[in-house]
């Protein structure tokens, strides 16, 4: 097929050799299949911000860190240059992340680096060596969907455990190999510790995974696995080898309006009795 013009420069390089085919189109980027030398890759093209259809960029990237000074204050008054760092953060914010959470051991595709709003990285395949199919495409067994989904929740652990959570989880953003549940798309990963989002973020990504498997393994919809998560990670107790049971024990206080009353009044007449001692002593 004729070479898209964002990825000429890529060919030019000799960083791809070739562009094989559109693999598909999303709401940030339009995805090839490319050789690379003896390897078949994806490049990964984002689109322009003005094209891009993702919504409340600005919850994800809440926390992420610009140390350069210039670019920081360039941002915050939005001009050409600001936008274009912005777009900058925007497109590497994915490369970073499978880096990180590929040496991490969380099933992503391995990535090569990502040049002038091009990520190029590995093409996941089925047993026949074609593109592997989405997780909503896919059927599956009670026992397969207990398997992947203690496995995926594994994988949000190791990703919490390197400070990241995806954000944008779901059956559309999981490809399945022969191996199992691949984690794509992660332009909007959330630093856990910065983004005040990051609880309700990895709640979400938690809960849309259970309800997709539970299609096919009921006892799964009523497990707690984001709350157990997130209690650990809190606590300082999430480990990559930790035990999850999928519950969740709810701290439920009554709150008795009578007791507080009655302490109210006790602290008042305890301050007003000291009062009337100090008077009393200064007469």
């Amino acid at each position: 097929m004729k070479i898209p013009k964002r990825i000429q420069p890529l060919v030019d390089d000799g960083l791809v050799d070739n562009v094989l085919r559109q693999l598909m189109s999303g709401k940030e980027a339009i995805v090839y299949v490319v050789q690379c030398g003896e390897h078949i890759r994806c490049a990964k093209v984002y689109k322009e911000a003005s094209k891009r259809s993702f919504k409340q960029a600005v919850l994800y990237t809440e926390g992420r860190k610009v140390r350069n000074g210039r670019r920081a204050r360039a941002m915050q008054k939005n001009s050409k240059f600001g936008r274009d760092q912005q777009e900058n953060i925007w497109q590497h914010a994915e490369v970073d992340a499978l880096y990180k959470l590929a040496a991490a051991g969380v099933r992503v595709p391995q990535p090569y680096g990502c040049f002038e709003g091009v990520l190029l990285m590995d093409l996941i395949c089925d047993e026949q060596g074609f593109p592997a199919p989405r997780l909503n495409d896919v059927s599956m067994s009670e026992e397969q969907a207990v398997e992947d989904h203690m496995e995926m929740m594994m994988n949000i652990v190791a990703m919490l455990n390197v400070g990241i959570i995806h954000g944008d989880l779901s059956e559309f953003n999981v490809l399945v190999d022969v191996y199992g549940p691949v984690i794509i798309d992660l332009p909007q990963a959330v630093d856990a510790a910065a983004n005040n989002n990051a609880k309700s973020m990895l709640l979400r990504d938690v809960n849309n995974m259970t309800r997709y498997y539970a299609q096919f393994a009921p006892q799964l919809a009523n497990s707690q696995y984001g709350k157990e998560i997130w209690k650990l990670y809190e606590a300082g107790l999430l480990a990559d080898d930790v035990i999850l049971t999928g519950n969740y024990q709810e701290k439920n206080k009554v709150t008795n309006v009578a007791t507080i009353l009655d302490e109210i009044t006790a602290a008042r007449n305890e301050h007003e009795e000291n009062l009337q001692r100090i008077l009393e002593a200064e007469m």
